[in-house]
């Protein structure tokens, strides 16, 4: 496995001024996400913010469930979704009642909602699309229950090119709520994958198997994992090819991600936009 070469800890990246740009990337970090296609930084948010995201994070699974007791459900590959007043929501492979994912978060809790025009996110994301007028485009919740399954190896682009004319430019953006460690089946992208723009899907006969990348098009020994404590950001490429193995622990490893665009474009799901507040 390829070994990570760049992990920066929080202490050592913000500047002491208050600024609008105070948490932008560094030239050092800029040029690693462009050449690599991540970034990462460590122990942003402090314990007691992670505790009132976590509780946030509990509401919207909460409110998630009740959605999906009057959605629309439907099945890919047998694996149980259900839509829901732009909501989708997705269940464990083996457990139909189990959460997965829901997408988007940010609609169903105002913690959330003001979470995404944290500079913390925001700034760097300005760094990313060089430019200070930012939009959201999505945002959702992998929880990660425990011994819940893993997100085979895949790009995000595949999933959004049908609805975004500006694809390359939808960086994402993890916070981990939880520490992610091997045991819980943490993060991890092959690095300088996202150069090669998107790669083929598989061809398996499943009717997900275009938006899992073919393995033969990228080079598993240039995967990264990240396991990182609680309050760490991860920023990634929408081409970075990246997944996670299942949770072998008895723990969750919950984590949200919110991917930007330049500003005035429009939300993935609703058609709204929800541009980004500057401070």
């Amino acid at each position: 496995m390829w070994k990570n070469p760049f992990n920066k800890n929080a202490a050592e990246h913000q500047p002491m001024t208050d600024t609008r740009a105070e948490h932008a990337f560094d030239a050092e970090e800029s040029h690693h996400y462009r050449q690599q296609g991540y970034l990462v930084r460590e122990n942003v948010f402090p314990e007691d913010e992670l505790q009132t995201l976590r509780a946030a994070a509990a509401r919207v699974s909460t409110k998630a469930q009740s959605l999906a007791s009057t959605g629309t459900e439907y099945r890919l590959d047998g694996k149980r979704f259900v839509d829901k007043d732009g909501h989708t929501i997705q269940f464990e492979f083996a457990d139909d009642l189990r959460l997965r994912v829901i997408e988007p978060i940010h609609t169903l809790d105002p913690e959330i909602d003001a979470l995404v025009d944290n500079p913390r996110l925001a700034d760097p994301m300005r760094s990313i699309l060089g430019c200070q007028h930012i939009a959201l485009w999505t945002g959702k919740m992998n929880l990660k229950t425990s011994f819940g399954s893993g997100f085979d190896w895949h790009q995000d682009s595949p999933y959004w090119i049908h609805d975004s004319t500006h694809v390359d430019r939808l960086p994402n953006v993890m916070l981990t709520l939880e520490d992610q460690t091997e045991d819980n089946g943490c993060f991890r992208v092959i690095a300088g994958s996202h150069l090669a723009g998107i790669l083929p899907g598989r061809d398996d006969g499943t009717q997900l198997a275009g938006f899992y990348t073919d393995q033969t098009r990228f080079d598993l020994s240039r995967e990264v994992r990240f396991t990182v404590p609680a309050g760490s950001l991860i920023f990634f490429n929408p081409h970075i090819v990246h997944g996670s193995e299942p949770n072998a622990s008895a723990d969750s490893r919950c984590a949200m991600i919110f991917t930007y665009q330049p500003g005035d474009y429009p939300l993935l799901k609703t058609g709204s936009i929800r541009n980004i507040a500057t401070q």
